[in-house]
């Protein structure tokens, strides 16, 4: 019986010190209890190689990880969290040579510039650059899937950090 009790006592105790402080997830986001929603602006494009689309892309993909991974909900004006920014590179080097003096290697860097607002606490608003990279061979031509997975590689980066300073504070 007191056993019974005991451990009651204990599984009742672990439940509270996990709900009493604030809202926690398993993704490591402590979020106040005021901060309900989020917008995403169009991302601009300043980049000099362009490549249609992306920006939209990026914004898409910002837009789902966050949704994935925390309680805030997605709208189009008045956000509680408001990321803002624009794509300021998109650039192909060469990284790697043969004997012949050709590139064997690629890398596909992109750099995105974020302006996070905070609407909630202004002191927690900023200005920063996010920037991740794809190599991929130089006998590969850069488009269709070659192109759409060196992306998904570089926005699932970025995109993490983005939200690692934003909503996980890491």
């Amino acid at each position: 019986m007191i056993f019974k009790n005991l451990r009651f006592f204990i599984i009742g105790l672990a439940f509270l010190s996990l709900t009493s402080c604030s809202f926690y997830s398993l993704s490591g986001v402590t979020l106040p209890a005021d901060v309900k929603t989020f917008q995403v602006d169009y991302f601009g494009y300043q980049a000099v190689l362009v490549e249609p689309g992306i920006e939209r892309d990026f914004k898409i993909a910002l837009e789902e990880l966050i949704l994935d991974q925390s309680r805030l909900s997605l709208v189009t004006k008045n956000g509680d969290y408001l990321y803002q920014g624009e794509i300021t590179r998109f650039y192909i080097a060469p990284m790697t040579a043969t004997a012949n003096s050709t590139a064997s290697q690629n890398r596909l860097t992109i750099e995105i510039n974020l302006r996070f607002t905070n609407n909630k606490i202004e002191e927690e608003s900023f200005e920063k650059k996010y920037s991740f990279f794809y190599d991929y061979s130089a006998n590969t031509q850069l488009q269709g899937s070659a192109l759409d997975t060196a992306l998904e590689v570089i926005y699932e980066q970025i995109t993490q950090d983005i939200f690692n300073d934003t909503l996980a504070k890491w």
